[in-house]
């Protein structure tokens, strides 16, 4: 996020139960951008719409977001934040009760580097006692030799995680847990993966950077200049979405404003993103 900045917000408790599983929002931090330097392809009158989700500058504020689930007797993770200077995650978790020392599992959507933040802290894992998942396209892309030399996130906060040997690549569809299973939403970098929830008859997805803004409910073709791929993030954003709308799952979205549960629904003949 070259536009973005780090702040600081308010500090809530949110978490919503999909059948059995528990998703806790927790939230590192906040980044500051002009909107349509974030959407380029967007205007400032397209804007005024959206004032909602903009802060008195007219700025959009997305936090870092990062999820906790309990699914099957697990402690999982997903995104670990930015790990920025003023990044709250660990206060976060320590005031709702998630225990760094007993997440397991750490499922990385991709790896830019507002996800990936926490996975190292002052030269240790953050959570010592986690495997990471991570989209083999998404970790060959990282570390080829052209892009390795200008991401200093991955040298800091994924090699370290290679070294100590617990990283476990996945491809496609893969079980996680039996109510938790990867798909593939290539497109902002060329590995994304999102988390469906399947439990009881309820199902859910942690989208990941699917999505930035609620605004891309109705403007499903704006894509974030940071997109790898903008044309194939496009295009996932709208099979996801639409497939959603349909679904009337719930989603969580880490960028999203705090606590990021919400639907896409149709009022009026448009789709909003409902909030919940």
């Amino acid at each position: 996020m070259k536009t973005m900045k780090i702040g600081r917000k308010t500090m809530t408790k949110h978490s919503i139960s999909i059948g059995r599983v528990e998703l806790i929002t927790l939230t590192d931090g906040y980044g500051s951008g002009k909107p349509t330097d974030v959407f380029p392809e967007s205007t400032e009158t397209e804007w005024e719409e959206y004032k909602e989700f903009l802060d008195s500058d007219g700025f959009l504020t997305p936090r870092f977001g990062v999820t906790a689930v309990h699914s099957a007797g697990q402690l999982i993770i997903v995104d670990t934040g930015l790990n920025g200077p003023d990044g709250q995650l660990i206060n976060e978790m320590n005031a709702k009760g998630v225990d760094p020392n007993e997440v397991g599992l750490v499922v990385l959507t991709h790896l830019h580097p507002d996800h990936v933040g926490w996975n190292m802290s002052n030269g240790k894992p953050t959570f010592p006692n986690a495997r990471y998942l991570i989209s083999k396209d998404d970790f060959n892309y990282w570390t080829s030799p052209e892009v390795l030399e200008s991401a200093e996130h991955i040298h800091n906060y994924v090699l370290p995680l290679k070294e100590l040997d617990v990283i476990d690549l996945i491809e496609g569809e893969s079980v996680i847990t039996n109510e938790l299973h990867s798909v593939s939403t290539p497109g902002h970098t060329p590995g994304h993966i999102s988390i469906m929830v399947s439990s009881d008859g309820n199902n859910g997805i942690i989208l990941g950077d699917v999505a930035h803004s609620p605004a891309q409910a109705h403007h499903t073709d704006w894509s974030p200049g940071f997109d790898v791929d903008p044309d194939l993030a496009r295009e996932t954003r709208h099979r996801v979405i639409d497939s959603l709308e349909e679904s009337s799952a719930i989603v969580s979205s880490g960028h999203f404003p705090d606590p990021g549960f919400g639907r896409f629904v149709r009022e009026e003949g448009k789709r909003i993103w409902k909030a919940l």
